[in-house]
C-alpha cells in the first residue's frame, strides 16, 4: 500500500482520503481440537472406506450396542498405549487404529484366524 504522503511528493496528485473501517465484533475462536473433539463425540467409531466394503460385502450389520461396546474396546486399549488392536465383538474381528478410531477392516472369525500388524487385542 503506498502512503499518502509519498503520493503528495510525487506531486499533482490529490491526496486520497481514508475509508474509514467498519468495526467488527470479534468472532469467537473455535481452536481445531475442539472441533475435532466435536466431530470424534458425534461419532464414537469411523469405518474406512475398506472396513465399510467387507461390511457390506459380508451383509454384517453392527448394531448401536455393538459400535458401544467397539467405542469402549478402543478406550481401554487407548489407556495401555495400543496402536493398532484386533477388537473382538460377539462373531466379529475389527482390526481398529486407536488413535484415529477407525475401524481399517472386518471379518468373521469364523473365516480366519491369522491377525497380523496389531500390537494389541480387545475382547468386548
Amino acid at each position: 500500500m503506498i502512503n499518502n504522503m509519498h503520493l503528495a511528493k510525487i506531486g499533482n496528485v490529490q491526496e486520497i482520503p481514508r475509508v474509514a473501517q467498519e468495526s467488527t465484533t470479534p468472532q469467537p475462536i473455535t481452536s481445531f481440537r475442539e472441533i475435532l473433539g466435536g466431530q470424534m463425540e458425534a461419532s464414537p467409531i469411523h469405518l474406512s472406506k475398506h472396513a465399510a466394503l467387507r461390511l457390506e460385502d459380508r451383509n454384517i450389520n453392527l448394531t448401536g450396542e455393538q459400535i458401544e461396546r467397539v467405542a469402549d474396546g478402543i478406550g481401554k486399549a487407548n489407556e495401555k498405549g495400543i496402536r493398532d488392536s484386533l477388537v473382538l465383538v460377539d462373531d466379529l474381528a475389527l482390526i481398529v487404529n486407536i488413535k484415529s478410531r477407525t475401524v481399517i477392516t472386518a471379518i468373521s472369525q469364523v473365516q480366519e484366524n491369522i491377525f497380523s500388524n496389531i500390537d494389541g487385542a480387545v475382547i468386548v
